[in-house]
């Protein structure tokens, strides 16, 4: 085969690649998730294992033709990776063994006296106050600072300078959250786990070989990644509410309610554009992605040589039909999910050949 061949094969690999494994961060460890295959590995903090477990990738999109029109594929696609998030982070809090420690003398206390529908009760109240808490902190804040700074200057602003302190309040807001949030010690160790994912996938959608010292080679911004679709979001709400009649600004509570019932819009383009970003390499893509690029700098860190082998582990697990030969030891924990361990003494195969 000429050498134009197999650089013109290399290139349909590398291609046929982009786009076919995506992953989170979890509590020490990745969940990596394909077409076929969605898989978490962690390493346990006591036996320095890599636990595994795997299920099948389903997407209601595969059924439903209408949720694989653009702009719906995005809303679609966003709900079921937040009900994926949900239950893999208590996966991997499982596979640690926190969910096994012994609760608490007060937990028992609400257990006895209320019984356990009460602990259920609460899981759901503390979630609807964090959605609410959600929408105050980047919806009501943000519009609320704008007519307070409207009221307290002469004159009135205008709805062009108002729009533009609501947008730097809500970027000053998203920012600060995500800075304060990556002070706090377990959390740095999931956003260098971040980090080790992005390298992982990096490395796969290059064509190399899966190997600790090669993924270390790649970087740990990628367009393709939750925290660019959050910025990519906050800045399509921040044109989108430009756009706004000016009568919204009279209620507060009116121009809220009206970006939160545009919110599955802004999601399903959101998630167009970040598709589109992490295929494509041109002038528009660099400039729209920088933000959110920029913005991994606080989310995702260099990982150690032990993340980025647990990451590796979970991409190959989520790849079984790239990775046919990656074979370990199993045994089935639940339904929907399968367990494998990797103890110390048996090597992850990071010589095989993608």
């Amino acid at each position: 085969m000429s050498e134009a061949n197999e650089k013109s094969n290399e290139r349909c690999i590398i291609n046929s690649r982009l786009g076919a494994v995506g992953g989170q961060a979890v509590m020490e460890g990745v969940m990596m998730r394909s077409k076929t295959t969605v898989a978490i590995a962690v390493r346990q903090q006591e036996s320095k294992k890599i636990v595994v477990r795997k299920k099948p990738s389903r997407t209601i999109r595969d059924r439903v033709k209408l949720f694989r029109l653009p702009i719906i594929r995005g809303i679609v696609n966003f709900i079921e990776m937040m009900i994926l998030s949900f239950k893999t982070l208590t996966a991997s809090t499982e596979m640690l063994g926190i969910a096994d420690e012994e609760p608490s003398k007060f937990e028992k206390w609400l257990e006895k006296k209320f019984g356990a529908s009460l602990m259920g009760f609460l899981s759901v109240i503390a979630t609807i106050l964090g959605v609410f808490l959600s929408l105050f902190l980047f919806l009501y804040l943000p519009a609320g600072s704008a007519k307070l700074v409207d009221y307290l200057t002469p004159g009135e602003l205008g709805k062009g300078y108002m729009s533009i302190i609501e947008g730097v309040m809500k970027i000053a807001i998203f920012v600060l959250y995500i800075f304060l949030t990556s002070l706090i010690p377990d959390i740095k160790r999931v956003f260098m786990y971040h980090g080790s994912e992005h390298k992982s996938i990096f490395c796969y959608e290059s064509g190399e070989e899966l190997t600790v010292e090669n993924v270390k080679k790649h970087s740990r911004f990628h367009p393709r990644c939750g925290t660019s679709f959050m910025f990519v979001m906050i800045i399509l709400s921040i044109l989108i509410s430009a756009a706004l009649p000016s009568w919204t600004w009279t209620y507060t509570a009116v121009r809220v309610l009206i970006k939160v019932l545009m919110l599955p819009f802004i999601v399903g383009i959101g998630f167009e554009f970040i598709m589109y970003a992490g295929k494509h390499n041109n002038i528009f893509t660099k400039i729209a992605s920088a933000p959110g690029l920029w913005m991994q700098r606080i989310t995702t860190k260099e990982p150690d040589d032990d993340m980025i082998e647990v990451a590796i582990t979970s991409i190959k697990t989520a790849l079984p039909e790239v990775f046919p030969d990656f074979e370990i030891p199993f045994e089935e924990k639940e339904e929907d999910f399968t367990q494998k361990d990797i103890s110390d003494k048996e090597e992850i195969k990071a010589n095989e050949n993608i």
